[in-house]
Order: structure tokens, then sequence, then C-alpha cells
């Protein structure tokens, strides 16, 4: 039993708590370049300049499935000719329920990419060594401060409560 303002409250049942799970998950789309190959794969005097873009999509498909989309893309080069890039769509249907609306956005676009992301980095990561180069291993990504960085940049109409 729970307490709720002094008196004793009913626990929650099992279906009522919140729920969140994946359904499925998959490459939507991927592609990568070694266009200057086998150039490009001899070793080089200086390290690679690595950019890496890092950005999340949701779309709802009913009442309770949504489809989050982990979209990672990234280049190396080497004293400006390119080695390497890639772009990655990865995509997952999650399931959620019993989530209070004003925090459904922050589970959508923090905890499932969270969820995506270590498949996505094994993706990557073994790609880029098959095209000929050390593993690329890209660093955890801060979630919470994608998803703050992506409300700042909507207007204030249209940004979700918080």
């Amino acid at each position: 039993m729970t307490t709720t303002n002094g008196g004793q409250g009913q626990e929650p049942s099992p279906d009522q708590l919140p729920q969140l799970s994946v359904v499925g998950q998959y490459i939507k789309d991927f592609s990568f370049e070694n266009p200057n190959a086998p150039k490009s794969l001899v070793a080089a005097q200086e390290a690679p300049q690595i950019n890496i873009q890092i950005n999340v999509n949701a779309a709802p498909m009913s009442d309770t499935d949504i489809e989050v989309v982990l979209m990672v893309s990234g280049k190396a080069e080497v004293a400006g000719s390119l080695m390497f890039n890639f772009e990655l769509a990865f995509g997952g249907v999650f399931r959620i329920r019993n989530v209070p609306q004003e925090s459904l956005n922050a589970v959508v676009l923090i905890e499932c990419p969270r969820l995506l992301f270590p498949f996505a980095r094994e993706i990557i990561a073994t790609t880029v060594r098959n095209g000929g180069f050390p593993p690329l291993l890209l660093d955890p990504v801060d979630f919470v401060a994608l998803y703050r960085q992506k409300m700042a940049q909507m207007p204030a109409a249209e940004a979700p409560a918080q």
C-alpha cells in the first residue's frame, strides 16, 4: 500500500504502470563511402579529423506505438582529403503505455534513442572496420542535452511541456 495525503492509497495494478517496450528495430537507411580507396587506406601521418552529427525523429504509428529514428552521419578527413563518410538511419518501434502526456516527449526523444544507440554504434564500428579502417567507436551520447537543445530550437508555441 502507498499513502497519499496521509491516507492509504491503492497500489497501481501492473497494467497501469508506465511501460516502454521495443516492438522491433531495424536499419532504415545506410550508406558508407570510401571514395578514395585504396589511396585512403595508406597510413596517414596525422590523425583524421572526424565529424559526427546525431539527430532523432519520431512519428506516431498508433495510440501506443511510436517509430523513433536515430540518424547518425559522419566523415573522416586527413589534410582535406575524404577518407570515408557514412549515414545511418536506425529505427525502432516502441510501445509506450501509461506515460503522462507531459512526459511522453522526453521518453520518446531520450529513452528510445538511448536504447537504439548501442546497436547503431556497433553497425558503424563494424562497417568502418570492414571499409579498411580501424573501427570508429562513437562516444556515448547525452540524449538529455540533445533533447534540451532540440526543445530550445522550437518556437515557444510548439514546445511541449517538460
